[in-house]
């Protein structure tokens, strides 16, 4: 039995390959396995290669495989496309319609099922993912009654006829596979799993679930992958607590809307990717300038322009930092987990208000949509912090306004309801005073600036950077952001078995940067190696100008819209150490 083991199934977007690897990894999960997905598709809604790819462990990943032990393919395309990755003994379960090959080379078992045949005879081709799903369930030798459960869940509201010739297509592709295969696979049997409850679910839920923990009951947006998830998350429970979502024409009215709910004293976010985020730095400008919480989600994807909108990126780093015309206080958050996406959405929503400026969380395409296990969220945990938010005006003098903006210790101005008694006070884009009011003092813009950019001086952020550093003096400090972290995780066990030393540092705060706690990983270290996935080497570079350590740090770099693979970072790290 083995402990691990890799799934892809592939074919044209929009037959079925996406319901396919639903309902087989939703039954994986019931079972209590530990799951990794990717998913890699086309910017089209129809046609053009797709495929999704499950790691199944008894353990926790947080990584994608190098290899690949079963494939599905509902086209040669598949095959010819993915079959690279199958280890030695490996399956190939392809549709026998067109007549399947294996390239030369490949050391692989293919075989051929009739999956559209079988799905016809039900009567209609539409039943070819159940055929498919029910042969690579067969050869792992796992009970069919839990995958049915699944199957039963996923097509239940089309009522019971439905659901049995689902059901059906999945015992005759188990059947005929058996047939072939002479059986379940023996190398293939996976350890039972632990058989505990875990989530299983892609980051943008997690950032959704974790907003209306947060208290936002507005998002105003406009739809862009990888981020459309997080709307299209809130627009079923929101209104459950009376709350709303609203798709607006583009993202600059998405995050006006948004500043002005937040103005109005509604926890209230949006969410893009690159070229929204883009469209909103104006807009940003404002929020900094009027001192208005606001939160913002940029899943990052491929770029410049609309490159590559459905493929791996993270190349946002200085546009997030210094986008804005003009200097505001920003706070950037990378979360590099399923929880962290969770937790870090309250934390957000509590920093914009406790510094009355802009939180932007970031992520990329890979934490975004890669549906992974999670542990259970404690609930426990989540506080409520609005700030300096006054609930009480004190009164003023006749025609006095409030001193929305006044001059404090620590930046902090308290902050008012629009409506509330005494809270009168004027609220423009243009340098003003205390009280509002437009001002070109060169004093006062002065003390406003300094006012406004102290605040950055006094953010405390829960773990600003993740640290694994069992060396004292390693060979190799890597360091990374957002999906990369389990990945460097699996490849440092890799050079721990060549015998060398590494530890490893995840940022989780881009904007202030953490720098005073880099610096000694940064100096104990002979060599620091910087993991992410742009062209230019922004998070090396943002670490070499905030904290310093230049002549150490080497960039490993990948570019071509896919993720980081554990072989990558062993390999590039072996070189530069």
């Amino acid at each position: 039995m083995i402990s691990q083991l890799s799934w892809k199934i592939g074919g044209q977007q929009g037959e079925g390959v996406e319901s396919t690897d639903r309902i087989f990894s939703t039954s994986l999960n019931r079972l209590g396995y530990y799951l990794y997905g990717y998913r890699h598709f086309s910017s089209r809604i129809k046609g053009g290669h797709t495929n999704n790819k499950i790691r199944i462990s008894t353990k926790p990943i947080r990584s994608i495989s190098d290899d690949l032990n079963i494939l599905v393919a509902f086209d040669q395309e598949t095959i010819d496309l993915n079959a690279h990755e199958l280890c030695a003994g490996g399956v190939v379960i392809a549709d026998a319609k067109f007549n399947p090959t294996l390239p030369e080379g490949v050391n692989a078992r293919l075989f051929p099922v009739p999956i559209t045949a079988i799905a016809e005879e039900l009567g209609t081709s539409l039943f070819k993912n159940m055929a498919a799903s029910g042969a690579s369930w067969a050869l792992l030798g796992l009970p069919l009654e839990v995958f049915n459960k699944a199957v039963e869940e996923e097509y239940g509201r089309k009522g019971a006829a439905v659901i049995e010739k689902n059901v059906e297509a999945v015992r005759k592709g188990a059947e005929y596979v058996l047939e072939l295969a002479g059986g379940p696979l023996e190398e293939f049997r996976l350890e039972p799993a632990d058989g505990e409850q875990k989530l299983f679910i892609i980051g943008n839920d997690a950032i959704g679930l974790g907003a209306v923990a947060a208290g936002c009951r507005f998002m105003p947006a406009y739809p862009i992958t990888p981020a459309s998830e997080i709307m299209e998350y809130l627009i079923k429970a929101l209104p459950k607590f009376n709350g709303t979502v609203i798709q607006t024409e583009d993202e600059i009215a998405a995050v006006t809307m948004a500043i002005g709910a937040n103005y109005g004293g509604v926890r209230a976010m949006t969410a893009s990717a690159g070229p929204g985020l883009s469209l909103m730095m104006e807009a940003i400008g404002l929020a900094g300038m009027t001192e208005t919480p606001l939160v913002i989600v940029d899943t990052q994807r491929g770029g410049p322009s609309t490159g590559l909108p459905t493929k791996q990126e993270q190349s946002d780093i200085n546009a997030m930092i210094n986008g804005t015309h003009g200097e505001i206080p920003k706070i950037v958050l990378a979360p590099s987990t399923i929880e962290e996406c969770f937790y870090d959405m309250i934390e957000a929503f509590n920093l914009a208000e406790k510094y009355q400026c802009p939180v932007i969380v970031v992520t990329d395409l890979q934490l975004s949509l890669g549906k992974q296990s999670s542990e259970l969220l404690d609930y426990n945990k989540i506080v409520i912090d609005r700030g300096a938010l006054v609930t009480e005006a004190p009164a003023n003098e006749e025609n006095k306004l409030f001193k929305r903006y006044e001059f404090t210790e620590d930046g902090i101005s308290p902050r008012v309801i629009p409506g509330m008694k005494n809270g009168i006070h004027h609220v423009t884009g243009v340098e003003h005073d205390q009280e509002g009011r437009p001002s070109e003092s060169t004093i006062n813009r002065q003390k406003m600036m300094d006012k406004r950019m102290m605040k950055l001086k006094n953010v405390k952020v829960n773990n600003p950077i993740l640290v694994d550093a069992p060396h004292e003096n390693p060979e190799l400090l890597i360091i990374g952001m957002g999906s990369t972290g389990g990945t460097i995780d699996e490849a440092r066990g890799r050079l721990a078995a060549d015998g060398i030393t590494s530890n490893h540092v995840t940022v989780r705060l881009l904007h202030p940067f953490p720098a005073e706690e880099m610096k000694p990983y940064l100096e104990s270290a002979k060599t620091v190696v910087v993991v992410e996935n742009n062209a230019t080497g922004q998070l090396a570079n943002l670490i070499k100008l905030n904290a310093g350590y230049a002549d150490k740090i080497k960039n490993v770099l990948k570019y071509n819209g896919n993720p980081f693979l554990p072989s990558d970072i062993h390999q590039a790290c072996k070189e530069l150490k």
